[in-house]
């Protein structure tokens, strides 16, 4: 590749998929922000992930952008952990537990049941702490006030939905599913069908379509490699 002179597209600029491992903690618009001042490029990304998720984020940059929509709609991998025995206002641990439930009584029958009940094609209620808009407005404007906004169930398929490990009050899973299906509101529903409430207590996307975690590049992996082209190309 040639030495960029003043005025030349850098790739970034031309388009480039960039895989990220998505750090704990990081919101997904961190790392755009870190990839864009990086690459000094536009760039959006294919599927949020929330703070206290990690795992795969496909970033797009310059006329790639154009291609988020593809990736987006791709079928998504994820592993976690729930914690039964009570429930968040946020279904994951961004809030703090609250109503607390005796889980002595769950027995391996009762939680293959409720993987059971929610593997197929199915209806899920977005959480109220989410961006899904209603009348305009994202959902957690109204949920941080109190407010609770009735909101429409929407069609998802979870074709795949294995428990991995149970040492109560810990149970581990690994999720297949379509786009717009919330890891949160399936912890939920599945601490709300034992009887016993449930929260997400870890989670990360292992795949979207055919690209995995594996293959990702850390935010320091990415930002030296962004260097080093610089370095080479001036």
């Amino acid at each position: 590749m040639e030495k960029r002179n003043s005025g030349t597209q850098t790739p970034y600029d031309e388009g480039q998929v960039i895989f990220i491992h998505k750090p704990l903690g990081w919101t997904s618009f961190d790392v755009v922000k870190k990839v864009r001042g990086l690459t000094r490029a536009k760039v959006g990304h294919a599927g949020t992930l929330d703070p206290l998720a990690t795992g795969l984020l496909i970033c797009c940059t310059g006329k790639f952008t154009k291609r988020i929509q593809d990736y987006q709609q791709q079928e998504k991998e994820y592993t976690g952990s729930f914690v039964l025995g009570a429930r968040t206002p946020t279904y994951d641990l961004e809030s703090e537990p609250f109503d607390f439930r005796d889980i002595s009584g769950i027995t391996p029958a009762a939680l293959d049941d409720a993987a059971a009940a929610f593997t197929g094609e199915l209806m899920q209620v977005p959480p109220q702490h989410s961006a899904v808009k209603k009348d305009g407005k994202p959902l957690y404007h109204s949920a941080r006030k109190g407010i609770e906004v009735e909101v429409s169930a929407r069609p998802i398929s979870i074709p795949v939905f294995e428990l991995t490990a149970v040492s109560l009050p810990r149970v581990d899973f690994r999720v297949v599913c379509t786009t717009g299906t919330y890891i949160r509101s399936l912890a939920n529903d599945f601490g709300q069908h034992l009887g016993c409430g449930a929260y997400l207590s870890s989670l990360c996307r292992t795949r979207i379509g055919p690209f995995l975690v594996e293959d990702a590049l850390t935010i320091e992996e990415f930002e030296a490699q962004v260097k080093a082209w610089r370095a080479q190309n001036g």
